[in-house]
């Protein structure tokens, strides 16, 4: 899909991130399938997926354009989303439309830099890059390389960006009035007015996430929610 298209696509609209770890009960490309055909059903125009395996297996159950990232730790670097060339090539492999990168200022494994990601992914790929931030700095850094949009997915995951339990609002509207690139907003995003709150604050697009597709992260909150009002006796 080319950028423009893609980016009409997106706008003002509901991208879902559908992932599943390991050690998750919904861990698995056909049960990440089932789930992007849930979300397609809703509404959702993209869809954001983990690994090789389940971006292949959601792109052909859906149509839907798919944003990749692969979540892999290295012992010596905190970056976990797509950190190496190893990562990027599986992204590559499996043709996803839009390719995520860690783009924080933390120093990455094997001494790959950001820029020579960008690059590689430039020279053998047609797809389209997005910078995953956790500050202004770092997303105006990552449009001066060339990246073509810039999503607030690591707010609070650096040590060094705000540590809030809501979405960042301040960081997708300095986000918007400082880069010239479309601002994808993601990051703890849990209801619809949320969502709007974002697009208010000059997001392109919204990623929702654990609010829609894990189903034990959404019903640990509730239990969490009753056992809080059991505490003062409802």
């Amino acid at each position: 899909m080319k950028k423009q298209e893609f980016l009409n696509l997106i706008h003002q609209q509901l991208i879902v991130s559908c992932q599943a770890l390991e050690d998750e009960p919904l861990h698995g490309s056909m049960y990440m399938a089932k789930m992007g055909i849930a979300a397609k059903m809703g509404g959702a125009v993209a869809i954001r997926a983990n690994g090789k395996e389940d971006l292949m297996a959601i792109k052909e159950a859906t149509g839907l354009p798919t944003i990749g990232i692969i979540k892999r730790d290295y012992p010596e670097s905190d970056v976990f989303i797509t950190p190496t060339l190893k990562e990027v090539s599986e992204l590559i492999e499996s043709g996803t439309d839009v390719i995520t990168l860690d783009a924080t200022f933390r120093k990455r494994p094997s001494d790959v830099t950001f820029t020579d990601l960008v690059w590689y992914i430039r020279k053998h790929s047609s797809s389209l890059i997005m910078a995953d931030v956790s500050t202004v700095a770092e997303g105006i850094a990552a449009v001066e390389e060339g990246c073509d949009l810039v999503s607030t997915t690591l707010s609070g995951y650096t040590s060094y960006s705000p540590q809030i339990e809501g979405p960042d609002f301040n960081l997708i509207k300095d986000l918007t009035s400082k880069c010239k690139v479309p601002i994808i907003a993601e990051g703890r995003i849990s209801t619809p007015d949320e969502a709007v709150m974002a697009f208010k604050n000059g997001a392109h697009s919204v990623v929702v996430g654990s609010a829609i597709t894990r189903p034990q992260e959404i019903t640990k909150r509730f239990v969490e929610g009753i056992n809080k009002a059991k505490l003062k006796k409802l």
